[in-house]
């Protein structure tokens, strides 16, 4: 009943998003947490409970009326359980004080001095944003993605400011002033791009977030070699190749092509062991900095996550978490899958919008070693 219930409100509030209301995963979660406090089969205490939890603005609650009909209509109900009656009108009550005057975005820019819209979006969550909003942030989100993290090789190369001397160098300079070695050369280890493996949930609980994600991965797979990017639900596949090409448009659709399980359900666990067992074993993760995209809802073996991420966090250099539900400010890690993978994440981040994107870059380029988040 829990997973029928969880399927439901995430397609409400997929319908809702459509409907131009700002639906995300945080208000999703407060949906699901009042209706397990009360009688499903009470037409009422469903309607307040979303209504409550999902609707912000005043304007938004016809929208909300029209759409709740839609849906509710098409919900199996137990025949144990008395179906409520349809026909009799929702009641047009208006509780005082529960909503707040809704403002546009001209409105917006208007009261913190001139913001553009852009900037505005900068901080909107990616699960309230419309397929042109999310075009608008192309450009930024593949100029965040170029941030690369560094490596010291152990190769060693000629600089004028290194420390170790270049004997050779040294010696063959030296026959130029009768074996006086007057030109001294030296050496030191140079940098190189350290590995990135991205792995991004597109599961059903994840899918406001998967578009604005996958734009991410195909950024960080253009931005140079060394970067490794999968896509899980209840399987994993690799996306690197597709991702490959320059063409956004061609990537994404071959990259939602081959992934079949997209909007499904989910297996963190089952796909982080096929990760460990297929690409583990190749070394893909020696050294590696690995970032995981997802919001920690496993419907399996959560004990698996925690053995899996355990395996992951040995191979890697640093394991960083990104949980679009961290951006919420009442979010607690909950969620099965996400307490079993907890003690084995270095970086504990959010990706709801924007600037927690650039926050995540931030944190990849400058990650030198691991330590607790």
């Amino acid at each position: 009943m829990p997973d029928a219930v969880l399927r439901h409100v995430v397609t409400f509030g997929r319908v809702l998003r459509e409907a131009g209301l700002e639906v995300g995963p945080g208000r999703l979660v407060d949906a699901v947490t009042g209706l397990a406090q009360v009688d499903l089969g009470r037409r009422e205490d469903v309607y307040w409970t979303l209504r409550a939890t999902l609707v912000s603005r005043h304007d938004d609650l016809e929208l909300f009326d029209r759409a709740f009909r839609a849906w509710f209509d098409r919900i199996p109900v137990d025949r144990r359980v008395e179906a409520p009656q349809l026909a009799v009108p929702l009641p047009p009550i208006r509780q005082p004080g529960a909503w707040r005057t809704g403002t546009s975005v001209k409105e917006d820019a208007d009261a913190t001095g001139g913001w553009s819209p852009v900037e505005v979006l900068r901080r909107k969550d990616f699960g309230a944003m419309t397929e042109d909003e999310l075009e608008q942030l192309r450009p930024l989100i593949y100029e965040i993605a170029n941030s690369r993290p560094n490596r010291r090789t152990r190769r060693l190369r000629s600089h004028p400011r290194g420390r170790v001397l270049d004997l050779r160098r040294l010696a063959r300079r030296s026959l130029a002033t009768g074996g006086d070695p007057v030109e001294r050369a030296f050496r030191r280890r140079t940098e190189r791009p350290r590995r990135l493996v991205l792995l991004c949930d597109v599961s059903g609980s994840m899918e406001a977030y998967a578009r604005a994600l996958v734009l991410y991965l195909h950024a960080a797979v253009g931005a140079g070699s060394g970067v490794e990017a999968f896509a899980f639900g209840t399987r994993l596949t690799r996306l690197t190749p597709d991702l490959a090409a320059r063409d956004p448009v061609h990537a994404l659709a071959a990259a939602s092509a081959r992934v079949v399980d997209w909007s499904g359900g989910t297996r963190i666990g089952g796909s982080l062991k096929q990760f460990n067992d297929e690409w583990g074993r190749r070394a893909l993760t020696r050294g590696a900095i690995v970032v995981i995209c997802s919001d920690g809802w496993e419907r399996e073996d959560a004990d698996l996550v925690g053995r899996e991420m355990a395996r992951l966090a040995r191979a890697a250099y640093a394991v960083v978490w990104v949980n679009p539900l961290k951006g919420s400010p009442q979010y607690q890690p909950l969620a099965g899958g996400m307490r079993a993978a907890l003690p084995f994440v270095d970086r504990f981040l959010s990706g709801h919008d924007l600037e927690s994107l650039a926050a995540l870059s931030g944190v990849i380029a400058g990650i030198e070693r691991r330590h607790a988040a």
